[in-house]
Protein backbone atom coordinates (compact mmCIF):
# COMPACT_ATOMS: atom_id res chain seq x y z
CA UNK A 1 0.00 0.00 0.00
CA UNK A 2 1.26 3.18 -0.62
CA UNK A 3 2.70 4.98 2.00
CA UNK A 4 2.99 9.54 2.73
CA UNK A 5 6.78 10.11 2.70
CA UNK A 6 6.72 13.64 3.27
CA UNK A 7 4.58 17.05 2.92
CA UNK A 8 5.60 20.36 1.88
CA UNK A 9 3.91 23.51 1.74
CA UNK A 10 3.95 24.77 -1.98
CA UNK A 11 5.96 28.11 -2.17
CA UNK A 12 2.93 30.10 -3.85
CA UNK A 13 0.18 29.51 -2.20
CA UNK A 14 0.86 28.30 1.93
CA UNK A 15 -2.57 27.19 2.40
CA UNK A 16 -1.89 24.09 -0.36
CA UNK A 17 0.57 20.91 0.30
CA UNK A 18 1.90 18.67 -2.06
CA UNK A 19 1.66 15.31 -0.91
CA UNK A 20 4.65 12.71 -1.72
CA UNK A 21 4.36 9.03 -2.14
CA UNK A 22 6.38 5.84 -1.94
CA UNK A 23 4.65 3.25 -3.78
CA UNK A 24 7.48 0.27 -3.95
CA UNK A 25 9.61 2.63 -6.33
CA UNK A 26 10.86 5.40 -4.14
CA UNK A 27 9.51 8.59 -3.16
CA UNK A 28 7.86 10.39 -5.85
CA UNK A 29 5.47 13.46 -6.07
CA UNK A 30 1.53 12.28 -6.18
CA UNK A 31 -0.43 14.77 -5.82
CA UNK A 32 -1.87 18.10 -3.68
CA UNK A 33 -4.38 19.05 -1.06
CA UNK A 34 -5.74 22.08 0.53
CA UNK A 35 -5.12 22.84 3.77
CA UNK A 36 -8.83 22.31 4.53
CA UNK A 37 -8.94 18.94 3.44
CA UNK A 38 -5.50 17.61 5.08
CA UNK A 39 -7.20 18.41 8.42
CA UNK A 40 -9.96 16.97 7.58
CA UNK A 41 -8.20 13.37 6.33
CA UNK A 42 -5.52 13.74 9.27
CA UNK A 43 -3.01 13.41 6.46
CA UNK A 44 0.60 12.76 8.01
CA UNK A 45 4.49 11.52 7.25
CA UNK A 46 4.29 7.53 7.29
CA UNK A 47 0.28 7.22 6.98
CA UNK A 48 0.02 4.18 4.37
CA UNK A 49 -3.29 5.44 2.23
CA UNK A 50 -4.69 3.33 -0.47
CA UNK A 51 -5.60 4.48 -4.17
CA UNK A 52 -9.50 4.33 -3.67
CA UNK A 53 -8.64 6.96 -1.11
CA UNK A 54 -6.28 8.70 -3.26
CA UNK A 55 -9.17 8.96 -5.83
CA UNK A 56 -11.47 11.07 -3.10
CA UNK A 57 -8.82 13.13 -2.09
CA UNK A 58 -7.90 14.03 -6.10
CA UNK A 59 -11.57 14.23 -7.06
CA UNK A 60 -12.50 16.27 -3.52
CA UNK A 61 -9.65 18.48 -4.08
CA UNK A 62 -10.44 19.66 -7.41
CA UNK A 63 -13.95 20.72 -6.27
CA UNK A 64 -11.96 22.60 -3.15
CA UNK A 65 -9.92 24.36 -6.02
CA UNK A 66 -12.56 25.82 -8.02
CA UNK A 67 -13.97 27.16 -4.88
CA UNK A 68 -11.19 28.72 -3.62
CA UNK A 69 -11.11 30.35 -7.55
CA UNK A 70 -14.06 31.58 -7.45
CA UNK A 71 -13.38 32.68 -3.47
CA UNK A 72 -10.62 34.79 -5.57
CA UNK A 73 -13.09 36.32 -8.02
CA UNK A 74 -15.40 37.30 -5.43
CA UNK A 75 -12.22 39.12 -3.86
CA UNK A 76 -12.20 42.32 -6.79
CA UNK A 77 -15.82 42.89 -6.04
CA UNK A 78 -19.27 41.33 -5.70
CA UNK A 79 -20.38 38.83 -8.67
CA UNK A 80 -23.86 37.82 -9.90
CA UNK A 81 -24.79 34.04 -10.32
CA UNK A 82 -24.35 34.39 -13.96
CA UNK A 83 -21.77 36.08 -13.85
CA UNK A 84 -19.45 33.19 -11.61
CA UNK A 85 -20.81 30.72 -13.67
CA UNK A 86 -19.67 32.26 -16.76
CA UNK A 87 -16.88 32.72 -15.37
CA UNK A 88 -16.15 29.23 -13.96
CA UNK A 89 -17.19 27.53 -17.64
CA UNK A 90 -14.38 30.14 -18.79
CA UNK A 91 -11.95 28.47 -16.56
CA UNK A 92 -13.32 25.09 -18.21
CA UNK A 93 -14.53 23.38 -14.96
CA UNK A 94 -17.34 20.61 -15.26
CA UNK A 95 -20.83 21.34 -14.63
CA UNK A 96 -20.99 19.29 -11.26
CA UNK A 97 -18.60 22.12 -9.97
CA UNK A 98 -19.96 24.64 -11.16
CA UNK A 99 -22.95 23.70 -9.13
CA UNK A 100 -20.86 22.55 -6.00
CA UNK A 101 -19.33 26.17 -6.08
CA UNK A 102 -22.42 28.37 -6.56
CA UNK A 103 -24.67 26.14 -3.79
CA UNK A 104 -21.86 26.41 -1.42
CA UNK A 105 -21.57 30.00 -2.16
CA UNK A 106 -25.54 30.81 -2.01
CA UNK A 107 -25.51 29.02 1.29
CA UNK A 108 -22.69 30.90 2.69
CA UNK A 109 -23.82 34.31 1.77
CA UNK A 110 -21.43 35.30 -0.71
CA UNK A 111 -23.61 34.78 -3.66
CA UNK A 112 -26.58 36.66 -3.77
CA UNK A 113 -28.24 38.60 -6.85
CA UNK A 114 -30.43 41.04 -4.83
CA UNK A 115 -27.57 42.25 -2.69
CA UNK A 116 -25.55 42.22 -5.31
CA UNK A 117 -28.44 44.10 -7.73
CA UNK A 118 -29.01 47.01 -5.13
CA UNK A 119 -24.89 47.19 -4.58
CA UNK A 120 -24.47 48.18 -8.61
CA UNK A 121 -27.44 50.25 -8.35
CA UNK A 122 -25.49 52.23 -5.62
CA UNK A 123 -22.91 52.14 -7.30
CA UNK A 124 -23.99 53.15 -10.56
CA UNK A 125 -25.92 55.79 -8.87
CA UNK A 126 -22.19 57.57 -7.61
CA UNK A 127 -20.08 56.95 -9.91
CA UNK A 128 -21.47 57.25 -13.42
CA UNK A 129 -24.15 58.97 -15.21
CA UNK A 130 -26.04 55.95 -16.58
CA UNK A 131 -29.85 56.60 -16.04
CA UNK A 132 -32.18 53.97 -14.45
CA UNK A 133 -33.13 52.06 -17.71
CA UNK A 134 -29.59 51.44 -18.71
CA UNK A 135 -28.83 50.32 -15.18
CA UNK A 136 -32.10 47.98 -15.39
CA UNK A 137 -30.70 46.73 -18.39
CA UNK A 138 -27.13 45.71 -16.95
CA UNK A 139 -28.67 43.68 -14.02
CA UNK A 140 -30.68 42.00 -16.67
CA UNK A 141 -27.48 41.03 -18.55
CA UNK A 142 -25.95 40.35 -15.39
CA UNK A 143 -28.93 37.47 -14.71
CA UNK A 144 -31.62 38.63 -12.48
CA UNK A 145 -34.83 38.85 -13.96
CA UNK A 146 -36.76 42.19 -14.41
CA UNK A 147 -38.50 41.87 -11.19
CA UNK A 148 -35.20 41.62 -9.26
CA UNK A 149 -34.13 44.23 -11.26
CA UNK A 150 -37.01 46.77 -10.40
CA UNK A 151 -36.89 46.00 -6.83
CA UNK A 152 -33.16 47.05 -6.69
CA UNK A 153 -33.89 50.56 -8.79
CA UNK A 154 -36.19 51.10 -5.74
CA UNK A 155 -32.54 52.60 -4.35
CA UNK A 156 -32.44 54.86 -7.57
CA UNK A 157 -34.96 57.10 -6.09
CA UNK A 158 -36.74 59.54 -9.17
CA UNK A 159 -35.35 63.22 -7.57
CA UNK A 160 -32.00 61.37 -7.70
CA UNK A 161 -32.32 60.53 -11.22
CA UNK A 162 -33.79 63.94 -11.93
CA UNK A 163 -30.99 65.85 -10.43
CA UNK A 164 -28.51 63.26 -12.28
CA UNK A 165 -29.90 64.27 -15.55
CA UNK A 166 -30.27 67.77 -14.67
CA UNK A 167 -26.41 67.70 -13.83
CA UNK A 168 -25.53 66.27 -17.56
CA UNK A 169 -27.74 69.06 -19.21
CA UNK A 170 -25.86 71.75 -17.55
CA UNK A 171 -22.96 70.51 -18.10
CA UNK A 172 -23.82 69.38 -21.50
CA UNK A 173 -25.40 72.39 -23.00
CA UNK A 174 -23.06 74.49 -24.86
CA UNK A 175 -24.24 77.49 -26.68
CA UNK A 176 -21.88 78.59 -29.62
CA UNK A 177 -22.75 79.91 -33.09
CA UNK A 178 -22.62 76.82 -35.15
CA UNK A 179 -25.97 74.62 -34.13
CA UNK A 180 -29.04 76.52 -33.04
CA UNK A 181 -30.69 76.29 -29.98
CA UNK A 182 -33.08 73.83 -30.92
CA UNK A 183 -30.64 71.12 -32.45
CA UNK A 184 -28.64 71.43 -29.17
CA UNK A 185 -31.58 70.37 -27.00
CA UNK A 186 -32.50 67.81 -28.85
CA UNK A 187 -29.27 66.58 -28.92
CA UNK A 188 -28.92 66.65 -24.94
CA UNK A 189 -32.67 65.08 -24.97
CA UNK A 190 -31.27 62.22 -27.49
CA UNK A 191 -28.10 61.88 -25.04
CA UNK A 192 -30.44 61.65 -22.18
CA UNK A 193 -32.84 58.57 -23.62
CA UNK A 194 -29.40 57.13 -24.27
CA UNK A 195 -28.33 57.34 -21.21
CA UNK A 196 -31.22 55.66 -19.75
CA UNK A 197 -33.25 58.06 -18.17
CA UNK A 198 -37.43 57.88 -19.12
CA UNK A 199 -38.76 61.00 -20.57
CA UNK A 200 -40.80 62.05 -17.23
CA UNK A 201 -37.30 62.87 -16.17
CA UNK A 202 -36.45 64.66 -18.95
CA UNK A 203 -38.90 66.54 -19.30
CA UNK A 204 -38.38 67.85 -15.55
CA UNK A 205 -34.63 68.18 -16.24
CA UNK A 206 -35.15 69.89 -19.37
CA UNK A 207 -37.98 72.39 -17.84
CA UNK A 208 -35.85 75.35 -17.44
CA UNK A 209 -33.77 74.90 -20.68
CA UNK A 210 -35.30 78.17 -22.28
CA UNK A 211 -33.83 80.70 -19.83
CA UNK A 212 -30.30 79.65 -21.52
CA UNK A 213 -31.02 80.58 -24.53
CA UNK A 214 -28.63 83.23 -25.92
CA UNK A 215 -30.16 85.70 -28.92
CA UNK A 216 -26.54 86.48 -29.98
CA UNK A 217 -25.41 82.96 -30.11
CA UNK A 218 -28.50 81.70 -32.05
CA UNK A 219 -28.13 84.69 -34.63
CA UNK A 220 -24.06 83.35 -34.66
CA UNK A 221 -25.27 80.04 -35.54
CA UNK A 222 -27.73 81.19 -38.30
CA UNK A 223 -24.96 82.65 -40.05
CA UNK A 224 -22.35 80.25 -39.73
CA UNK A 225 -24.95 77.92 -41.19
CA UNK A 226 -26.81 79.90 -44.18
CA UNK A 227 -23.25 80.93 -45.10
CA UNK A 228 -22.42 77.06 -45.35
CA UNK A 229 -25.60 76.32 -47.50
CA UNK A 230 -24.86 79.68 -49.56
CA UNK A 231 -21.27 78.23 -50.56
CA UNK A 232 -23.03 74.73 -51.17
CA UNK A 233 -25.69 75.86 -53.50
CA UNK A 234 -24.66 79.11 -54.56
CA UNK A 235 -22.76 77.15 -58.15
CA UNK A 236 -26.29 74.76 -58.70
CA UNK A 237 -29.10 77.63 -58.33
CA UNK A 238 -29.81 81.58 -58.18
CA UNK A 239 -32.32 83.92 -57.57
CA UNK A 240 -35.59 82.82 -55.50
CA UNK A 241 -34.37 78.96 -56.12
CA UNK A 242 -31.15 80.05 -54.32
CA UNK A 243 -33.08 81.41 -51.64
CA UNK A 244 -35.50 78.60 -51.48
CA UNK A 245 -32.68 75.68 -50.77
CA UNK A 246 -31.03 77.51 -48.29
CA UNK A 247 -34.21 78.43 -46.34
CA UNK A 248 -34.97 74.46 -45.99
CA UNK A 249 -31.24 73.69 -45.42
CA UNK A 250 -31.50 76.38 -41.85
CA UNK A 251 -35.15 75.38 -41.30
CA UNK A 252 -34.14 71.10 -40.95
CA UNK A 253 -31.40 72.87 -38.78
CA UNK A 254 -33.86 73.81 -36.38
CA UNK A 255 -33.82 77.48 -36.70
CA UNK A 256 -36.43 79.61 -35.82
CA UNK A 257 -38.52 81.04 -39.04
CA UNK A 258 -37.91 85.09 -37.66
CA UNK A 259 -34.22 83.99 -37.97
CA UNK A 260 -33.97 82.14 -41.01
CA UNK A 261 -36.07 85.42 -42.81
CA UNK A 262 -33.76 87.71 -41.35
CA UNK A 263 -30.50 86.11 -42.94
CA UNK A 264 -32.20 85.97 -46.25
CA UNK A 265 -32.93 89.58 -45.85
CA UNK A 266 -29.26 90.20 -45.36
CA UNK A 267 -27.80 87.48 -46.84
CA UNK A 268 -29.51 86.39 -50.07
CA UNK A 269 -30.88 88.36 -52.97
CA UNK A 270 -33.39 87.68 -55.92
CA UNK A 271 -31.74 89.29 -58.71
Amino acid sequence: MPKITKITTQKKNTQRYNIFLDRGEGEAYAFSVDEEILIEYMLRKGQEIDEPTIEVLVEKDGYHKAYSLALNYLSYRMRSIKEMRTYMREKEYEEDKIDFVVDRLVKEGLLNDQEFAVALVRTRLHTSSKGPLLVKKELIEKGLTANEAEQALEHYPFEDQVEKASKWVEKKLRLDGRKSFKQQIQKVQQTLMQKGFPQDVIKIAMEDISDEKDNDAEWQAVVHQGEKALRKYSSKAEGFELKYKVKGALYRKGFPFELIEQFLEEYVTEE
